[in-house]
């Protein structure tokens, strides 16, 4: 890797609308810990920063829902998530957010100083408004019947039910999510970045950076091969960073109601949290170095989801503004997934973490993800493989060689370091395993691979195991004490070197065995290099001896599994086609189904799935707007007798208005209509 004067360390900012669960834990932040507690160990000049993303819509959506004001809503789980972050040893030098002043400031020099630059592009266009609360409404304010499956709750930028990708445009009976009223469109003035204009200079600038990983640049590879878009970095809403009434005013645009897009601002958040630490640490221009000296090395630790946001339309911020460096790496995460399915926080399908420190040890979860890290592709936590490396791997080999080492000194050298005689071969082949396992490891650290680095580290632990059982001290105590003692000498300078290498994966476990060594100071201070060199003296008392893993037991694993499986069952209940909802007879009487010939059918400009259709219903001629383009094309449809929904009140889709719906089953996501055997006349009645 290439040597640096400083490490400016990030992790992507959770979101403060809920608590942390694995898969945050996998993806973003526990690898950013960990090449964190790496570099200060080396004694590089790093700064590990992150913080609570506060703004956008979902904020606003669960504090209506809740009956309170967004700041309250982040308030509580930016205290719950920072908390939480503390109890599983994240070691953030700063952890800041979104809603400070100094944030809403830094974020506001940042669009002035591209807007001074004339980087924007401004655009007018048309969107929905609520005529009642007198607001712009975002693609999650609107809500309205899904034109794919009916739902009647679909958002306007998807449908929960059928997974659907929508616009607001799409809803069939579109209202405002805020009070029901039916939107309007009204124009209304956005800025844009010219992503476009930027892209080869992007390309150019990742094109530099081949060493990243394949599923990061196939991920920026596939954007630059469909064209980069210009991109709003504004929107009309009530919760955000405020954009600068004085660059609105000079664009002749009303700034009220106009904030900066969430994904805009949430990354310059990396920056504002630097200066407030610069503030705290008392000289408020140390900030500077760590985002404007190009030997300073950026990386980026986020989840797979942030790829673009951090790769391209950060960097291309940054390059517009011109007075900072760009992201040395951004080593991103697949995903996590859970014994097997997709995580799913909206039904209770997550291990969170606050009810796992509840119940377990945080590094006994550290070391499970970091063993099955989802580096270049999605992994799978499973409760069973976490029991399994916690009594196997944690209790069974590290805990075992320590334990080992503490009793034997304890028993036979009085808690004292008994002094090493000469070396035989097995004894050098240790301390140079120690040695090795210094560099191997820091050489995986320092690539970004930590489930090789967590291996190599546990194998230092194994082969001190063997060493133990091949040296024998039980019986050369008697029969060779000189080669006992330097057996355990040895041992307990293994013991010193696992207490710094463990400390970036097992900060907790790497205190314990300091405390046990009767060390001064904390592990964190140690040096890394020196780990091999640096020897305990003989004559060193060590402290009293503690169990550093208990067991787990089946009955306890069993009980975890056992609640995840009732939760995936309902979720599996959900999605069966076969789930019926009864209704009277009296009730389906009420819907009058009808035979329809379909006469022409056209796309509607600028709606992907939907098709206009004009339809026969015996003597009358109807039109009808359907989410049918995605697998039929219009003349596929010409001349289908197809049953459609004749007294269903008219709805206006698009600016068009529907006079009924027509029948189609979906299957694996296809939709296929409803049609007829045998020809019949149009205008018959279903029954």
């Amino acid at each position: 890797m290439t040597s640096f004067k400083r490490y400016m360390i990030t992790s992507a900012l959770p979101y403060a609308n809920g608590p942390i669960h694995l898969g945050h834990l996998a993806g973003a932040y526990l690898p950013g810990d960990i090449y964190a507690r790496y570099c200060r160990l080396k004694k590089r000049d790093v700064l590990y920063i992150c913080g609570s993303d506060e703004h956008g819509v979902p904020i606003m959506l669960r504090a209506r829902k809740e009956g309170v004001s967004p700041q309250e809503v982040v308030d509580r789980y930016h205290t719950m998530i920072k908390k939480s972050f503390e109890r599983f040893g994240m070691s953030f030098d700063y952890y800041g957010r979104t809603s400070a002043p100094v944030h809403h400031e830094t974020s506001q020099e940042f669009f002035r100083t591209l807007a001074e630059k004339n980087v924007f592009v401004l655009k007018e266009e048309e969107q929905l408004y609520d005529p009642e609360a007198k607001i712009f409404l975002a693609d999650r304010f609107v809500r309205g019947t899904c034109p794919i499956c009916s739902y009647e709750d679909a958002y306007g930028d998807q449908c929960e039910k059928c997974g659907s990708s929508l616009s607001p445009a799409d809803l069939i009976n579109p209202r405002s999510a805020i009070t029901n009223a039916t939107p309007v469109q009204k124009k209304t003035t956005h800025w844009y970045l010219p992503l476009a204009e930027y892209q080869p200079r992007l390309e150019k600038w990742i094109e530099t950076h081949p060493e990243w990983r394949p599923n990061v640049l196939g991920q920026i590879q596939s954007w630059f091969q469909s064209g980069l878009k210009d991109r709003a970095v504004t929107r009309d809403l009530p919760w955000g960073v405020a954009i600068p009434e004085d660059v609105a005013r000079k664009a002749g645009v009303d700034a009220t109601g106009k904030v900066l897009y969430v994904w805009f601002e949430a990354p310059i958040g990396y920056i504002s949290a630097t200066k407030e630490w610069a503030i705290q640490s008392g000289d408020p221009e140390a900030w500077k170095p760590y985002w404007q000296d190009k030997d300073t090395c950026l990386i980026h630790f986020i989840g797979k989801d942030n790829i673009v946001f951090h790769c391209i339309i950060f960097p291309m911020v940054l390059m517009a503004h011109g007075d900072y460096i760009l992201p040395y790496n951004v080593p991103a995460n697949e995903f996590l997934n859970l014994e097997g399915h997709k995580l799913s926080t909206s039904r209770d399908y997550a291990v969170w973490l606050d009810d796992y420190l509840e119940k377990f040890e945080p590094d006994s979860l550290r070391y499970s993800l970091a063993s099955n890290m989802p580096e270049t592709r999605d992994a799978d936590f499973s409760w069973k493989d976490f029991q399994a490396r916690h009594n196997n791997e944690l209790a069974d080999i590290l805990g075992n060689f320590v334990n080992r080492t503490f009793t034997f000194v304890a028993k036979y050298f009085e808690g004292k370091i008994p002094e090493a005689a000469s070396l035989d071969d097995l004894d050098r082949e240790l301390l140079d395993f120690i040695k090795h396992t210094r560099e191997s490891v820091g050489e995986a650290l320092d690539n970004f691979q930590f489930k090789e680095a967590t291996r190599r580290m546990m194998d230092l632990a194994r082969f001190a195991n063997k060493y133990f059982n091949d040296k024998a001290p039980w019986s050369t105590r008697k029969s060779a004490p000189k080669i006992c003692a330097t057996t355990l000498n040895l041992c307990v300078q293994t013991t010193y070197a696992l207490a710094v290498l463990t400390n970036p994966f097992l900060p907790f476990t790497s205190r314990k065995i300091w405390k046990m060594l009767q060390l001064d100071g904390q592990p964190e201070e140690a040096t890394w290099d020196k780990v091999g060199e640096k020897l305990l003296p003989v004559g060193h008392a060590l402290g009293e001896l503690h169990i550093l893993f208990q067991k787990i037991e089946n009955k306890v694993i069993e009980k975890e599994i056992d609640r995840l499986r009732k939760v995936q069952a309902q979720i599996q209940q959900e999605k069966q086609p076969g789930q019926i909802s009864y209704i009277s007879i009296e009730d389906f009487q009420k819907i009058d189904l009808r035979t329809a010939k379909i006469i022409s059918a056209e796309a509607i400009p600028k709606a992907k799935k939907l098709l206009k259709l004009q339809v026969e219903v015996g003597n009358e001629r109807r039109q009808l707007v359907a989410g049918l383009a995605r697998d039929y094309s219009p003349e596929e449809l010409v001349g289908k007798t197809v049953i459609i929904v004749a007294n269903l009140k008219p709805a206006v889709i698009r600016g068009i208005e529907s006079q009924g719906m027509l029948l189609a089953v979906e299957d694996n996501g296809k939709l296929s209509i409803l049609t007829t055997e045998k020809p019949v006349a149009s205008g018959k009645k279903v029954s």
